[in-house]
Parts: structure tokens; C-alpha cells; sequence
């Protein structure tokens, strides 16, 4: 197998702090979260950014700030959202920033009270944004639909092959995170696509340890998991990390520094 790539989901663009005190929300919090959760062995940050009330953001001043700030401080594949659910019409201007990956919606889904709203035209917009930036997209798939989504797409050229999957799992609106959703996922996706999967909630370590043994890799972070137990808040992003490093190490599955991530996932930026 390869070497496991763990993904680190930041602080998301739900949360606030009534949910957790230790959601980073400001540049130099989220700096601060990525250094400690790749030193516990995360070599992707997946990023959004907040303004200066907390709220989410789009402004590209921002996410610039938070890159130049990572960039100084360690070598993490940086992965930025081009989250479509709080703005009508996105202009995807993360783009701009040459991150090494950037999210890629696989189609729409029911989120919260909300919908992430992602039509064709708009995934045919972004698609060939990507293309023209060098940026790799991180399929993001929700439900099985997605996937015939973003195969068709490959299928005109806008998305590279092979492609990585990240399954996000147990969304209420979504597929559920079990292990037989998983399952059914792969045998969707080519064998040679990278993927990783994200349960979210309680499912956060039992999909990090099918993605263990199947070969496979995982997300975790406060975007996904607020609890490292029940009733019991994680304190920070490195904390849920170092948990899966443990659980990996136990099973001889060798983590994935930032560079065997770049190998493995094909990166080009």
C-alpha cells in the first residue's frame, strides 16, 4: 500500500465558536492549527477562511494572507475550499493563489438548512479554472451521483485522470457513513484513482480505519469531528490527527510526508 495521506479539514464554513471553543477562525489561528497538525502528521490542510466577524468568507486577501503564512512556516500540500454554499455567484478567485489542490464539488447536495449548489455550467466553469491555474481538483462526492458527475466530465477533457476522490460521508442530505456506502463508492471509481474518505461526526475514526486497511486514505479535522469522544471536545486539529497516526502505526501503515502526498496524488502545481 501507499503511504497514508492524512488530510486535515481546518475549521470548515459552518462551525462558529458556540460550537467549539477551538475553532481556528483568524490567519494566525489557522497557521498556528496547520503547523500543529502537520507536525502531528498531516501532510494536506484543507482550508477555508473566515472575515474578521467570524463569518465565512470568499475574499481572496484573506486566503492569501493564510497561504503566505503557511508557506513560511512548513511544506503541507495546501488544499483551498471554493465553497459554493454562501454566495450566489462564485467567482472562485482562490484560483489565483496557486494552491497545489482545491475542492471540487462532485454536484448539489441538501446541507443543513442550506444546499450546496453546484449545477453543471458552474462545474464546467471551475473545471476549466482549474485547468488553466494548474490546480488539481479534490473531487468532493457526497452521494453515488456525483461520481457519474465527474466522470462525464473527465470524459470532455476538464478534469485529469486519474482523479482523487474525497468521500464525505454522513451528511444528513447525503450517503451515510457504513461501510457497505464506502464499498459501493469504490467500485464506482477506477482502481488507479487516489481516494479518501471522511466520516463525519462519530463515523470519523471507523471510515479513518476502513480507509487503513482498504488502501485508501483519510480526512479528519474540526471541520468533521467537534468530539474526540462523546461528550468530550477534541482541542485541536493535531489532536484528531495524532489519533489516526497512532491507529495506522498500529496496523504497519507507513504515514505520508507533504512530498509522498504530492507523488501519490499526482500533484503538478
Amino acid at each position: 500500500m501507499n503511504a497514508l495521506i492524512i488530510s486535515v479539514g481546518i475549521n470548515g464554513g459552518e462551525l462558529t465558536r458556540e460550537d467549539t471553543p477551538y475553532l481556528p477562525l483568524s490567519p494566525a489561528e489557522i497557521t498556528d492549527s496547520v503547523e500543529q497538525a502537520w507536525k502531528a502528521g498531516a501532510s494536506v490542510a484543507h482550508i477555508h477562511v473566515r472575515d474578521q466577524h467570524g463569518a465565512p468568507s470568499t475574499d481572496v486577501s484573506i486566503y492569501r494572507e493564510v497561504v503566505d503564512r503557511i508557506r513560511k512556516r512548513c511544506d503541507i500540500v495546501i488544499n483551498l475550499s471554493t465553497d459554493m454554499r454562501h454566495h450566489d455567484d462564485v467567482e472562485f478567485g482562490v484560483l489565483q493563489l496557486d494552491p497545489e489542490l482545491a475542492s471540487f464539488p462532485g454536484g448539489s447536495v441538501n446541507y443543513n438548512d442550506g444546499v450546496l449548489l453546484a449545477t453543471a455550467p458552474v462545474l464546467r466553469r471551475l473545471a476549466s479554472g482549474m485547468l488553466a491555474s494548474g490546480v488539481t481538483p479534490e473531487l468532493e462526492i457526497f452521494h453515488d451521483g456525483m461520481i457519474g458527475m465527474c466522470q462525464e466530465l473527465g470524459e470532455e477533457g476538464l478534469l485529469p485522470e486519474p482523479a482523487y476522490y474525497q468521500f464525505c460521508l454522513g451528511l444528513p442530505g447525503g450517503a451515510p457513513a457504513e461501510p457497505r456506502t464506502l464499498l459501493h463508492l469504490l467500485e464506482m471509481i477506477p482502481n488507479e484513482s487516489p481516494w479518501s474518505v471522511v466520516g463525519l461526526g462519530s463515523a470519523g475514526v471507523p471510515m479513518a480505519m476502513m480507509a487503513i486497511m482498504l488502501g485508501g486514505h483519510v480526512r479528519v479535522g474540526l471541520e468533521d469531528q467537534i468530539e474526540y469522544l462523546p461528550g468530550e471536545l477534541a482541542t485541536s486539529n493535531a489532536q484528531l490527527v495524532a489519533r489516526v497516526v497512532r491507529i495506522a502505526n498500529e496496523c504497519g501503515r507507513a504515514i505520508a510526508t507533504p512530498q509522498d502526498a504530492r507523488r501519490i496524488l499526482h500533484l503538478t502545481g
